[in-house]
Order: C-alpha cells, then sequence, then structure tokens
C-alpha cells in the first residue's frame, strides 16, 4: 500500500449491531478514504447489505481472510478481509449471539497482529479503529473479556494503559474502566489514579497542548467532604495527585465529581480524571455523543474507536449515526501520522511502555464501549 498515508485496519464489530453501517456511511466520504489506505476485517456481503440500505455508494476489494492473499498485502483499497467462511449468519435478528461474538473477536485478534508486525510487512497496520462489539456476545462465545481495552492490553502486554475519551468540548482519562461499581472502592489505588493522570498527560501533548491543565475527581459525593464521605479522596486519591505534580505534571483536585465537569466543558480543563466509567462518561456523551472518540492510552500501537455500543434496537434501519466513527478514523490517522513521523522510539511515550500483563481474560464486567 501506499507509504504517503497510513494504513488503517477497521474492525467491523459485531455483524448483527450497526458496526457494519457506520463502516460504510464514514468510509463513502471521499476526504475520509484520503486521509490513509484501508483494510476492513468484517463480512463482505454484510457490508454489502449495510451500504445497500444506507444508500451509499462504495466500492472496495474483497480477499479472503483465509487465503494466502490476504498475508500478502494489497495496492488496492479499501480492502476488506472477508471472514465468510466462518459460518452462516441470520442478520435479520440482531442481537447478541455465539456467532457474532465469534466473529467479532476473530476480526479483533487479527487486527492486533497485524498491527503488531514488524514494519516491513505488508500486514503491518499503523492503527486499529474498533467497530462496537456486544461483550454479552463474547461472552456467549465464552470469551470472559471486560471490552476492547483489556483485550488490546493484554495482547500488547501493556501493563499500564487507561481508557481515554476525546471530544471537541472534554477529555476524561478512567481510573477504573470495566467493573461492577461496588468493586471500585476496592481495586482503587494511588496507581491505578496516578497512571490515567500521566498517560492523559502525554495524551494532551500529543495534541498539541504543551501544558496541560488537568483535574482529577473525588469518588464520594463532594470529594468526600474532607472525610465525612469517605476517605479515598485523602488516602488514595491526593497523593496520587500529589506525586503527578513532583514530576512537573499540573495536575489538582480532587474535585467534586458534580461540578468539576462544568469548568472543564467551559474551558478551564483540558483533560478530567474520573474514578469510575460512568462518571466519566455520562458528560463526555452528553456533550460530544456523535464526535467523542474511545482511544486507549498506554498502548505500543495506536487504537481508538466509536463512544458508542452496538445499538442493537436500531441495527439494519439506515439510522445509525456515522460521526463518531469517522471522529475516531481522523484521530487514529493524527496519531498514526505523528508516530511515523516525529517518534524514533518503537515505543514512544505518549502511548506508553509495554509491560508485563496477567491474564485478564479472567475478567468477568461487561461495557458498551470499549
Amino acid at each position: 500500500m501506499s507509504s504517503t498515508v497510513p494504513v488503517l485496519g477497521i474492525t467491523m464489530g459485531d455483524p448483527l449491531g450497526i458496526g457494519p453501517e457506520v463502516v460504510v456511511k464514514a468510509l463513502a466520504d471521499p476526504a475520509i478514504r484520503r486521509m490513509a489506505n484501508f483494510v476492513i476485517y468484517g463480512r463482505n456481503e454484510t457490508l454489502l447489505a449495510a451500504a445497500d440500505r444506507a444508500r451509499v455508494g462504495l466500492d472496495w476489494f474483497r480477499v479472503d481472510a483465509a487465503s494466502e492473499r490476504a498475508q500478502d498485502g494489497s495496492v488496492l483499497q479499501p480492502l476488506v478481509l472477508d471472514y465468510t467462511s466462518e459460518g452462516l449468519l441470520d442478520a435479520s435478528r440482531p442481537g447478541p449471539t455465539r456467532f457474532g461474538g465469534l466473529l467479532s473477536k476473530a476480526f479483533v485478534e487479527d487486527a492486533i497482529t497485524d498491527a503488531m508486525r514488524a514494519p516491513n510487512d505488508p500486514r503491518r497496520l499503523d492503527a486499529v479503529v474498533t467497530g462496537p462489539i456486544s461483550k454479552e456476545s463474547w461472552s456467549i462465545a465464552g470469551f470472559k473479556w471486560p471490552g476492547h481495552t483489556e483485550l488490546f492490553a493484554f495482547r500488547t502486554k501493556s501493563k499500564r494503559h487507561s481508557m481515554m475519551f476525546s471530544s471537541p468540548r472534554l477529555r476524561v482519562a478512567l481510573a477504573t474502566a470495566h467493573l461492577p461499581l461496588m468493586d471500585v472502592r476496592n481495586v482503587l489505588t494511588i496507581g491505578k489514579v496516578y497512571d490515567p493522570i500521566d498517560l492523559g498527560h502525554q495524551f494532551c501533548q500529543q495534541l498539541g497542548i504543551a501544558k496541560p491543565r488537568i483535574a482529577v475527581c473525588g469518588l464520594n459525593p463532594h470529594a468526600g467532604e474532607h472525610g465525612m464521605f469517605g476517605d479515598e479522596e485523602g488516602r488514595v486519591i491526593r497523593p496520587a495527585i500529589e506525586a503527578a505534580r513532583r514530576i512537573g505534571i499540573d495536575a489538582h483536585g480532587p474535585f467534586p465529581g458534580d461540578t468539576v465537569f462544568i469548568a472543564a466543558a467551559a474551558g478551564e480543563w483540558d483533560l478530567v480524571v474520573a474514578m469510575y466509567h460512568d462518571q466519566g462518561l455520562i458528560p463526555v456523551k452528553l456533550l460530544g455523543w456523535d464526535k467523542a472518540v474511545n482511544v486507549t492510552v498506554g498502548l505500543p500501537i495506536v487504537r481508538t474507536s466509536p463512544d458508542h455500543g452496538t445499538a442493537f434496537d436500531i441495527a439494519g434501519q439506515g439510522r445509525a449515526s456515522e460521526g463518531s466513527m469517522k471522529a475516531a478514523i481522523e484521530l487514529a490517522v493524527r496519531l498514526a501520522a505523528q508516530r511515523r513521523t516525529d517518534w524514533s522510539s518503537p515505543h514512544p511515550r505518549g502511548l506508553g511502555q509495554p509491560g508485563v500483563a496477567g491474564d485478564s481474560g479472567a475478567m468477568a464486567a461487561t461495557d458498551d464501549d470499549d
């Protein structure tokens, strides 16, 4: 493929969700197609049906994903690596299925493998954009991963990583992600709060913010009210902030979660570090539903995704918005281009250093935005 633009892999996501639709709608935009060479991991017939229902015109080239030709790379793009041989799919009944879980997991595993290839390998990807999966489908298929984030971290041996969301009005990094709310207090440590501060700081610098202003949320109402509603702020969160400040990061807090996002949306903060999933995701989706992007910071590869789930309730109706998928592609292109042209290290600061991850396949929580 052309060396003048990055090579992006896009996984179709669950074939019964809106992933196929938002992929073809996004790539139907000529401006998007000019940004990169695209390899789509999916099912050709599902993508054709989605394009037909959405009434978009898009030509691509198909190669059987299991063929020898697929291993050679291609100058033709967009290229669909077709998993047709995997079996039959009943597209008339959207919802969680074992087959949907098997397929969507296969797409992601192959894309990760290709992103980790040597730079001169014809199958090498510069970035991966993941379409929405159903964690219930993965569970039905026998996979216990909470979502994309944990799978990417494990496969790339990235011990330090964080789920982060970037939108025009708000950037949020999470200290914990796919955990039952009752478990957050038991797993929250100084390190778990420090990592998203540090990795989020690096990510903001990649976006051109020289000295990011970072606000850190408390865990409890009113950020604990000086210990009246819990001690996590003083025992865990404040020490993490102080550690970050000692190395020059402009971090402050902990602040009450019900007010800090107002200040951040007004431009007072470049990043907010939230303690748990919904604390950070509710304001992100409220303020930037169609433009927000999920990016996993701390990986040795670039990975982004839309901020939404499979939306089985509207799948197959041609109603899904491709806005977040476009934004995910645009951010992946930007990060991949920076890595190609500006960074000399194979594991540059900003996306994290690979570490030794435990077998997170044993995790059992679920998510809808990876």
